[in-house]
């Protein structure tokens, strides 16, 4: 399904400022897998995203999909096949837009678009359903502009638009880490619901190793731009937040060290 193959990617390259975010990095993932990636700040998590997204290119090395190189194009041509939801609520959704018609937008991902958004009676009916199974009011404010929703709100809102039209790819870039924790957790019911119901194949870059742990059939950990940790789900069925710092220090020779990450 997804394949990167040896990717490298520099920032700065050729000067005393030269970074390396990504260093050969080779993951394969499988129709319907749905894997979890932690690290901490700087392992190069949010530049693998913006990789395979094409929000940046790669300086060396392959991406594709389902066989297909897509590695020579623009962001927007990938995504006919690739839906992400941001760490930021306010990304990823037109807030001077009404609910409907931004999802009448993510109806038509990948299609050409005209200069009219044609939400019909017809569209109105399955975008009602469709945000009804969210379960928090959001199929009774349709026209509501999406500006005047809560972080939560936005977040549940970016979710179903980013799988509306099942994506073969589906990108989660820290889309909990700027919740309070009880809108945090409902969105992490809804994207287990979501992913499981539809069969995606999702990337999930998380902060929370409880959840890395928890959500998913397999675990990935990055550092300095390398995978150093992969686990399936047999071992991840009986991993703990210990087991895996311990496993962390192991391979790489120092401990984890981020207060971004949340260990349970």
């Amino acid at each position: 399904m997804l394949q990167l193959k040896n990717v490298t990617k520099l920032f700065n390259p050729s000067t005393v400022n030269e970074k390396i975010a990504l260093v050969d990095v080779n993951l394969h993932l499988h129709p319907g897998d749905f894997v979890t990636v932690i690290g901490s700040n700087g392992a190069g998590k949010s530049t693998l995203m913006n990789i395979i997204s094409g929000v940046m290119k790669s300086d060396a090395g392959e991406v594709s999909i389902d066989g297909n190189s897509i590695g020579h194009l623009p962001e927007f041509r990938r995504s006919r096949w690739i839906g992400r939801v941001f760490q930021d609520p306010m990304a990823g959704t037109a807030p001077h837009m009404t609910i409907e018609e931004n999802l009448a937008m993510a109806y038509r991902r990948g299609q050409a678009r005209g200069l009219s958004i044609g939400v019909t009676a017809d569209k109105r009916k399955m975008f009602r359903e469709q945000i009804e199974r969210l379960g928090i009011g959001l199929d009774n404010r349709l026209k509501a502009k999406v500006g005047t929703l809560s972080g939560g709100e936005r977040q549940a809102l970016s979710l179903l638009m980013a799988t509306f039209t099942k994506p073969k790819i589906l990108l989660l870039d820290e889309h909990t880490a700027a919740l309070d924790p009880a809108r945090a957790e409902l969105i992490t019911r809804l994207t287990d619901e979501i992913v499981r119901e539809l069969k995606l194949t999702t990337l999930m870059v998380t902060h929370n190793m409880e959840q890395a742990i928890r959500l998913g059939n397999r675990l990935i950990m990055m550092d300095k731009g390398r995978i150093i940790l992969d686990f399936d789900k047999e071992r991840k069925q009986h991993l703990t937040v210990e087991e895996l710092l311990g496993e962390f220090e192991r391979i790489s020779g120092h401990k984890l060290s981020d207060e971004r990450l949340v260990l349970g």
